[in-house]
């Protein structure tokens, strides 16, 4: 069974929710990832979570000033997409066993090829694609190629996607669903939504796929808000602003790891 699926089976299992911490491959340096994801990965504990590893692109619509500003940098430092996947691989390397999933701008796949890139992700040690930008037309193809390499995939649902919308991305999901928390763009929110535990119950009730909400999470307490309704909570702007861009690699990973732990704090 995929790891991710596995992960989610036992959480469930035991009455357990997940944080899934973001991280940008590539910042504050492609040295740095593999440790940064590795002391996540000893934050979080054996079975506590999926690790998000966002593969930096220069055209990012959903990603707000704190992770768009991460992408630029870790570009600007030479990050390519087969040195980005490089750094889950490294991570593997040093143990990290918890899942692992590539957020990945479409365009890059499709450059690529979607059979070639999968694989390439299958290799490095990814569990499965975040797709934020899809075309909902061509998802079955595409999710079907991910599936033959192993992999799984989770595409987002907002707030204001319609019934039938929400309902024909739930369908595509094998992984998980990321559920928006708000619609626009990522970044720290000193409020969430008092609507998320209605959509997520909603999406419960069109699918058996487990639930993750996004956007928006930055606090222990936001977490356990989150956690109480949903299967996991995804934290990105927040982790990626507690990184310094001038960390030594064992900084920047003491720095990431200390943020999840007071994170885990809040997971139901």
């Amino acid at each position: 069974m995929n790891r991710l699926n596995q992960t989610f089976a036992a959480a469930k299992r035991d009455g357990r929710k997940l944080l899934c911490p973001f991280v940008t491959a590539g910042y504050p340096s492609l040295e740095s990832t593999p440790q940064i994801i590795h002391a996540i990965a000893e934050a979080l504990g054996p079975g506590g979570g999926v690790i998000e590893l966002g593969i930096p692109f220069s055209d990012p619509i959903a990603d707000g000033p704190v992770i768009q500003a991460s992408y630029t940098q870790a570009l600007a430092k030479g990050c390519t997409v087969d040195k980005a996947l490089a750094t889950a691989k490294s991570a593997r390397g040093l143990g990290v066993s918890i899942p692992i999933v590539a957020m990945v701008s479409f365009s890059i796949i499709f450059k690529r090829g979607t059979a070639e890139f999968a694989k390439a992700c299958a290799d490095a040690g990814i569990d499965g694609i975040v797709l934020p930008d899809i075309p909902l037309e061509e998802a079955p193809a595409i999710v079907d190629t991910i599936r033959d390499a192993g992999l799984r995939t989770i595409l987002l649902v907002a707030p204001t996607s319609p019934a039938d919308r929400r309902a024909a991305i739930a369908r595509l999901c094998d992984g998980f669903v990321y559920y928006l928390s708000v619609s626009g763009t990522t970044g720290e929110r000193k409020e969430l939504p008092t609507d998320i535990g209605p959509n997520v119950e909603a999406l419960r009730a069109i699918t058996q796929v487990p639930v993750c909400v996004g956007f928006g999470i930055s606090t222990a307490d936001q977490v356990r808000q989150v956690t109480a309704v949903a299967d996991g909570a995804i934290v990105g702007s927040a982790l990626i602003r507690r990184i310094s861009e001038k960390s030594t690699p064992a900084e920047a990973a003491k720095q990431a790891g200390a943020f999840v732990k007071e994170l885990v704090a809040g997971v139901q």
